[in-house]
């Protein structure tokens, strides 16, 4: 039951949707809520505005100022524009892309992006139909655009949809511009004070004139293309689960010389209905299901996937006792990192300048590959916006080999400032490709590089929390774990807590509290053991969940032995999230 002084407040905010500056559609739907005795679609809809935040929208589809429609879309864009025509107002013409993925409405607010951008005098490129997200990173970067819009939810449910603003190198926007965007944005009072009428005549439509240029650089990444010719007919399973990636990573797999790719009908149908899965997030084992069962029918050396804006990648992968099973993220990561150090060593390619990026929450085993293999890596927040923001930096001091996040996002090159699911694939069947030209599987690789650099095993787990009450628990949560810091974690004590928020971090044997040095401050907060595990908690910035990351520590000695490490590690995490109260 929902207060009197929430319910009039919605109320009132509903109502002025009533008005003739809505369409019919809009007025219908909201009316329908306001007449209904149960007011949860009320409330959910309007008890607040839908944030354009750093990385821009992301929500429900419906009606009201609290989900994505074209009047949110709308609001977001002409704040952006305003902020364009402001911040290039020296330049003859300022110019965008406009991309969006195979969601319900994506089409409608591409549209509707492009037309108001046109309106406010701004260059559109409109992608002809549904592209990758790390494409659209890539376009602004050739076309020499200021700014760029992609519309997608990436991997969450079917009821969502987002929208992602680009900055003129192809990144998400960081300071000062996500806060002069934001500010711009708010500024949008009223719907009259969007321009919803385009300019035809500043819309250009692209397509394959980025497709083929973009398929090619990506393919200048290859290392070892002799080994790919070696095993052009690997068994590759591929699924874009129903998203962007069926139009275009085949192509990328098959320019880089691999001929064997097996397809999931089922799953090659671009829909936004999603409809062989619940929800078409590539780390969930439910969604992975059909890629699994396909490996196993056809023996395939690796499984992989695309989420539907093709930005992630998942692998299924042959275990030890011969079932095949999901790589994690964590793991993605450490192969993908492991695999372009130690190649470029091979070939003779490190000068001394190389540097790798990963996010904080990501496993610390790649700290240990790139000190042994004597490479600069920098940690940043979550978000690939950090990771392009270090590469920013680093243009001109150093060679960047590789970056990524545990959340199943990589990426290998530096035309692109987004994760980048189009090159990663094609990279992961090269290192399955140089694993096989040396006698070896993934799982054998993965046991090779733990038993030579320390063997680690993360866990990720989303506690979701839906809706206002949800926001509210969610954020308790933080506090209490801020207030009432953990001693021990499995009867290890905790040494140093790093607290993001604060940008300090503690070492618990001194009492000594340092700074931490980062770009901005972030609701992340770390704790590290005495035996090397390390417990990272964070509210999502997109979904409506909070997120533990669990990772320990120990030594591996021989291949015999993996399985039953897997074991032993398996049961520590499960007793962290039972002393975490998320078992």
């Amino acid at each position: 039951m929902y207060d009197e002084k929430l319910l009039q407040e919605v109320t009132a905010k509903a109502q002025t949707w009533l008005s003739e500056s809505y369409d019919e559609q809009t007025r219908a739907e909201v009316q329908a809520m306001l007449d209904n005795e149960d007011k949860t679609d009320l409330v959910e809809s309007f008890y607040k505005t839908l944030e354009f935040g750093t990385g821009g929208l992301r929500g429900i589809m419906g009606a009201g100022c609290n989900r994505m429609n074209i009047y949110t879309v709308g609001s977001a864009t002409q704040g952006l524009a305003n902020y364009l025509n402001e911040a290039f107002k020296d330049m003859e013409q300022i110019s965008v892309v406009v991309g969006h993925d195979v969601r319900n409405n994506s089409r409608l607010f591409a549209e509707t992006v492009a037309n108001i951008f046109s309106a406010n005098g701004i260059k559109v490129y409109l992608f002809e139909g549904p592209r990758p997200t790390p494409e659209v990173s890539y376009a602004i970067r050739r076309l020499g655009c200021q700014s760029g819009v992609n519309i997608t939810a990436s991997h969450n449910p079917k009821i969502y949809n987002g929208y992602k603003a680009y900055w003129d190198d192809g990144a998400q926007v960081i300071a000062p511009h996500d806060v002069n965007i934001i500010n711009h944005v708010n500024a949008i009072k009223d719907v009259s004070e969007i321009k919803f009428k385009g300019n035809p005549d500043l819309i250009q439509i692209i397509g394959e004139d980025v497709d083929g240029p973009y398929i090619e650089e990506i393919h200048t990444l290859s290392l070892s293309p002799d080994v790919c010719k070696r095993h052009h007919d690997l068994k590759i399973v591929y699924t874009p689960i129903h998203g962007v990636g069926r139009y275009i990573i085949p192509r990328s797999i098959e320019r880089w010389g691999f001929d064997n790719i097996i397809h999931i009908p089922e799953q090659d149908i671009m829909s936004g209905d999603f409809p062989t899965v619940d929800s078409p997030n590539p780390e969930m084992p439910s969604a992975m299901q059909m890629a699994v069962a396909k490996a196993e029918e056809v023996q395939a050396d690796l499984a992989l996937a695309s989420d539907p804006d093709a930005d992630r990648i998942s692998l299924v992968i042959k275990n030890t006792k011969g079932k095949y099973e999901l790589v994690n993220g964590n793991q993605i990561q450490i192969i993908f990192h492991y695999y372009l150090m130690v190649r470029n060593r091979e070939l003779g390619k490190l000068k001394g300048d190389e540097y790798i990026v990963k996010t904080i929450v990501t496993s610390e085993t790649i700290a240990k590959i790139a000190r042994k293999e004597g490479i600069k890596m920098f940690d940043c927040f979550t978000g690939f916006k950090w990771i392009a923001q270090v590469m920013r930096e680093m243009e001109g001091k150093g060679r960047y080999l590789g970056g990524g996040e545990e959340s199943y996002g990589f990426l290998p090159e530096t035309f692109v400032r987004d994760k980048d699911a189009v090159s990663s694939i094609p990279l992961m069947c090269e290192i399955a490709a140089w694993a096989k030209d040396k006698g070896m599987t993934l799982n054998d690789l993965f046991i090779d590089l733990y038993i030579n650099y320390g063997y680690s095993k993360e866990r990720g787990i989303s506690v979701v929390r839906p809706g206002k009450s949800g926001a509210d628990e969610i954020a308790q949560m933080m506090v209490n774990f801020r207030e009432n810091p953990q001693q021990a974690i499995d009867g290890s004590p905790v040494v140093l807590i790093k607290d993001f928020q604060k940008l300090e971090q503690r070492d618990m044997r001194t009492g000594e509290v340092t700074k931490l040095v980062m770009p901005a401050t972030s609701n992340v907060l770390q704790y590290f053991t005495e035996d090397g595990t390390k417990v990272s908690i964070r509210p999502s910035g997109t979904e409506p969940k909070i997120k533990f990351y669990i990772e320990v520590h120990d030594t591996l000695d021989k291949k015999e032995n993996y399985d039953a490490k897997n074991e032993w590690a398996d049961q520590k995490i499960d007793r962290i999230c039972e002393s975490l109260g998320i078992a």
